[in-house]
């Protein structure tokens, strides 16, 4: 596991977004004890959907795979915001939920984008247990939406 997150994203080209603003009655990150559960994440980029649509109509199952990936990010972000990314032990829980058309059954790739990215930068520890659900629609008209549980050690402050 890396021990500086940053320094890994900078590796990959990447960096964490800012923290989005709630659009509801919920807070972007929890952390109880040992966990934090992070608040499904949609595609934005300055606070605006990235794409919208249904994966398989609109939007490729290719371009959703990214945008998994993006919310992935999203969650690191909300995260790093109740518990230092360094202080991550493992990757717990990914749940994806795909806005998909009528006929489209490759959820699973387009969540394994997330866990991937997960991967990338937390090494083995990045590979978490997943679900990928198939919905009609999403909030906003995403396409995807990412949910997180990440474990942290013991001594992390925050």
């Amino acid at each position: 596991m890396p021990t500086d997150v940053r320094a890994r994203l900078a590796e990959l080209g990447l960096r964490l977004p800012e923290v989005s603003a709630p659009k509801g009655a919920y807070v972007p990150a929890v952390r109880s004890g040992r966990y934090v559960f992070v608040a499904g994440q949609i595609p934005l980029t300055g606070g605006e959907l990235t794409a919208t649509g249904r994966v398989g109509a609109e939007v490729s199952p290719e371009r959703a795979r990214e945008l998994s990936r993006q919310c992935v990010l999203a969650a690191l972000a909300a995260a790093d915001s109740v518990a230092p990314l360094g202080a991550v032990v493992r990757a717990v829980k990914v749940v994806g939920y795909v806005a998909s058309a009528p006929g489209f059954v490759g959820q699973a790739t387009v969540v394994d984008g997330a866990c991937e990215l997960l991967v990338e930068v937390f090494g083995a520890a990045g590979r978490p247990v997943r679900s990928a659900v198939g919905m009609d629609v999403l909030p906003l008209d995403a396409p995807v939406e990412i949910e997180v549980v990440l474990e942290i050690a013991e001594e992390s402050g925050r």
